[in-house]
């Protein structure tokens, strides 16, 4: 049961890991042509996120943490 948690956890780092080098390529296309990338304004979904964390006050800073160690390498 180990080796599959192992497995699992390592699968979806990785996606992680590649969807996060997609990101900043992605915001660039965006800048570059003024088009979407996958039918998704990436810029504007980016705002809309910070905007409501922004407005979520004690409740978007607790999201926003959260959020946050998801991606901080756990040594």
């Amino acid at each position: 049961m180990e080796s599959v948690m192992k497995y699992i956890t390592g699968f979806f780092g990785g996606l992680a890991t590649v969807l996060m080098a997609v990101l900043p390529v992605t915001i660039l296309w965006t800048v570059l042509t003024g088009g979407t990338v996958f039918g998704m304004d990436v810029i504007a979904n980016l705002s809309a996120l910070v905007a409501s964390l922004g407005n979520g006050g004690f409740v978007g800073l607790v999201v926003l943490v959260i959020i946050t160690s998801f991606f901080v390498g756990k040594k």
